[in-house]
């Protein structure tokens, strides 16, 4: 082998050593954060959201070589939908469909409503469009992990990503604590306790941390309920991704007339082409996939309790890469709005689920 071609081999091994480099520091904080998560304060949070922490921690302490972000950004994006997917193993739907409407009603108009408020007040604010998509959905839906589904339909930034993940996880931490402190003091049974933290608490993590004065059966009905929002998860990405692709068609259009006539054609048959592109995204349509064998119990139960596991490593891995990548400037800049949109909305949706946890009677 000649010597140019012994140092494009060499150049080549590096960068598989870099890359897999990456790939490593984003499990190492993964496990980290995971083992930080069972410390009783550390625990509401959860293992994504301190992912995040450490990952951009880690940048501002001593950083990552630009070699390895390759690696990084890997798992911030593929293993990110590998986890998604997985991650459709928590739920069963016939457990769903069998607590009846009402419960299913609550989680339903505690998200539409949620989902407009925060996002009308994000714009109110004059935040970021994606930004306040993030944070609506976050508030509503599940957290950091509906941040994480969101981000790829809308084309959000790693910033936007990070910041929405972190708002939400340190609302529902405040909210939980409340939560608890108030439950002897709100005139709920322990199975009312249970559907209005359900319904209302932002990361699974919170719902069961606050759901635990409420014993066994309220854990319980808090869960499911919980996992009624997450399973609309699916329905909020699809509409979220048509809009989106409206939204770019219209921006192509705009090109077009701009750009002349001759090339405007090209724009045409390119959105032509768009339009016949299948709007469920991939990541989403295995995710439901995986909640239909899951309710199918086709698979041994202590493998779809490990495979749960490993989605929740697999979306700290993706954390973990997203908090690499953040600027705290821009984090910081970017980080007051989202918190004031959210945690207004979050009481809304609060006073909200109580109302209505006591109007349909399962107080």
């Amino acid at each position: 082998m000649n010597g140019s071609g012994s140092y494009r081999l060499q150049r080549s091994n590096h960068r598989y050593v870099y890359f897999a480099g990456g790939i490593v520091v984003t499990l190492t904080l993964a496990v980290a954060a995971k083992y930080l998560a069972l410390l009783p304060v550390l625990g509401i949070m959860g293992q994504l959201v301190l992912a995040i922490l450490l990952g951009a921690g880690l940048r501002a302490v001593a950083g990552v070589p630009e070699q390895a972000m390759a690696g990084v950004r890997f798992s911030g994006k593929r293993l990110l939908r590998a986890g998604i997917i997985l991650l459709g193993m928590r739920l069963n739907l016939g457990d769903i469909v069998q607590e009846g409407p009402k419960v299913a009603g609550i989680a339903a108009i505690n998200l539409v409503f949620t989902l407009f408020t925060v996002y009308g007040l994000a714009r109110w604010l004059k935040m970021d469009r994606r930004l306040g998509l993030l944070t609506a959905c976050g508030t509503a839906i599940c957290g950091a992990a509906a941040v994480a589904a969101i981000a790829p339909q809308i084309k959000a930034t790693d910033n936007e990503t990070a910041v929405g993940a972190a708002t939400v996880a340190i609302l529902g931490t405040v909210f939980t604590l409340v939560y608890t402190i108030l439950y002897p003091y709100m005139g709920l049974s322990a199975s009312g306790y249970g559907i209005f933290a359900g319904a209302t608490l932002h990361e699974v993590a919170h719902v069961i941390a606050a759901a635990v004065p409420a014993g066994q059966q309220g854990s319980d009905l808090a869960v499911l309920v919980k996992l009624t929002r997450v399973a609309m998860l699916v329905p909020v990405a699809l509409i979220l991704g048509l809009i989106e692709g409206r939204r770019e068609r219209k921006l192509n259009r705009r090109m077009k007339l701009s750009d002349g006539a001759e090339e405007g054609c090209a724009a045409e048959t390119e959105g032509n082409r768009e339009r016949k592109k299948l709007p469920v995204p991939w990541f989403i349509a295995g995710f439901l996939l995986m909640s239909g064998i899951n309710t199918l119990e086709v698979i041994p139960q202590q493998l779809a309790s490990d495979m749960i596991t490993l989605a929740y490593l697999l979306l700290a891995m993706a954390m973990a890469g997203l908090g690499l990548g953040i600027d705290l400037k821009i984090f910081s800049s970017m980080g007051r709005k989202p918190v004031i949109a959210g945690f207004i909305g979050s009481v809304f949706m609060s006073l909200l689920g109580f109302g209505l946890v006591h109007w349909l009677g399962l107080s």
